[in-house]
């Protein structure tokens, strides 16, 4: 779609359509900053936000953290307006009210409210798409609204709204180019989502000295750590814990079962939610807990006596959590991996830390997405680290053919990297077998377009 168009021109768009043009009306996909957001949400009327605000950064869990806080508001009674990214099947599932992604016509009604209060500031896609959800919040009026920070903190679109409580799940080494080379960097851009006397929940269990003196240097408090003012335990497969509650006396939670979703983030969650005065029992929580699930996210089918998993594991502390819950886990039969990720990621270290857990490794090339790796450069990594039955397609589709086509009952294939590795094999996955949480929207040619955003 032409570049010039102007919002008057946009007015019968589908939103398929308005997608297609925000990829293409600013110059870099990733433009870092706060001014030009904020003048814009300025002449909206979004800022200040009047509901209280939770605002979720950390380099892996946010998602799940936010997935969880959500359900658990929801199951409390609140109405809430959840801002998630990048998506994996469908651009609304980034902006949620009350648990149900927001209709076309309610984006597009916000892209053209910004289109036209933008004048000559260009916006990323990223942008637009924050812009769109406060819109859409405005316009719903949710109890809390829940913000995931796309791209490390400091700088990042959603940080032009004030949190009530800031969350931090575990900071490790991604997007150094734009973040920095050390975790303490990293942290730091982190928790530039901090506000004075506001409170923040840390839930790495090891953060790095830098975090420590931002949260000083800002003053932040109550600050509230994994390990520290809320604890984690775990034996035999089970988890518990003991985290604040509002009164400052301890809530123990009860044991649980080892799932999909990291107790780390649930912990960050159920702490985020106390220190927002928020009271629940124990069959709410639970409740909570079983709704609370991600797409893409250690998402599980079992089909035809095989078994899936598919998560966005893309850099080396995800792929060894992934590790770990697939070993708390063992398949009847061989364990098979699908793996596509970004040129950008330190695939070196992902092979490193995944050697020796698949019995064969099915690569594939994404040939609509210019940042994803080749195949045959992650094969060769492989070949070096002494990995037997590589295999390299051209597509994600035949990667995941050829995948099935060695599997037996019991095997398990385990799908991970990027959003649009996962994004593209949900919709090819049997719907009889209830394998799909939804059905990708657009031409085949398009999934790899399918999950423009940050942290992908």
């Amino acid at each position: 779609m032409p570049q010039q168009q102007s919002w008057q021109e946009m007015s019968n768009a589908s939103l398929e359509q308005w997608l297609q043009r925000l990829e293409t009306i600013h110059p870099r996909e990733i433009e870092l900053g706060l001014e030009r957001i904020s003048t814009v949400a300025r002449a909206l009327e979004l800022l200040p936000v009047s509901q209280p605000v939770v605002t979720v950064a950390g380099t892996n869990g946010k998602g799940s953290t936010v997935a969880v806080l959500e359900a658990l508001l929801l199951e409390s009674g609140y109405r809430t307006g959840t801002f998630t990214s990048p998506h994996v099947l469908r651009f609304n599932e980034r902006i949620r009210v009350a648990g149900v992604d927001a209709s076309d016509a309610e984006i597009i009604e916000a892209f053209t409210a910004i289109d036209a209060a933008r004048g000559a500031i260009s916006l990323t896609y990223f942008e637009f798409a924050a812009l769109a959800a406060l819109l859409v919040f405005k316009a719903s009026a949710p109890d809390i609204i829940v913000l995931e920070v796309g791209l490390g903190g400091r700088l990042d679109a959603v940080n032009m709204v004030d949190p009530s409580v800031a969350v931090i799940t575990s900071i490790d080494l991604d997007h150094q180019d734009w973040l920095g080379a050390s975790r303490g960097e990293i942290a730091c851009e982190k928790a530039g989502i901090l506000r004075e006397s506001r409170p923040v929940v840390i839930a790495d269990s090891n953060p790095p000295p830098e975090l420590l003196r931002c949260i000083t240097e800002v003053g932040a408090r109550p600050a509230l750590f994994l390990g520290k003012e809320f604890t984690l335990a775990f034996a035999q497969g089970r988890w518990r814990a003991v985290v604040q509650a509002a009164n400052e006396k301890p809530l123990e939670l009860e044991p649980r079962e080892c799932g999909s979703v990291l107790p780390e983030n649930i912990c960050a969650a159920v702490q985020a939610a106390l220190l927002l005065g928020i009271a629940f029992d124990e069959d709410t929580f639970s409740r909570a807990l079983a709704r609370a699930l991600p797409v893409g996210r250690r998402q599980c089918r079992w089909i035809q006596g095989r078994d899936y998993v598919l998560d966005v594991a893309h850099n080396p502390a995800a792929v060894g959590k992934l590790l770990e819950y697939l070993q708390l886990s063992p398949c009847e039969g061989r364990t098979i991996g699908l793996f596509s990720v970004m040129a950008d990621k330190d695939i070196q270290s992902i092979v490193d830390t995944a050697v020796g857990h698949f019995d064969a490794w099915f690569l594939a090339d994404q040939p609509k997405n210019e940042r994803a790796a080749r195949a045959v450069d992650i094969a060769a990594l492989l070949a070096a680290a002494g990995e037997g039955m590589v295999s390299t397609s051209k597509n994600i589709r035949q990667a995941l053919r050829r995948a099935q086509s060695i599997m037996s009952e019991g095997d398990r294939l385990v799908v991970f990297g990027s959003f649009t590795t996962v994004a593209a094999v949900l919709p090819l996955l049997d719907p009889s077998g209830d394998s799909c949480a939804g059905a990708y929207e657009g031409a085949p040619d398009q999934m790899d377009k399918a999950c423009v955003g940050r942290d992908t």
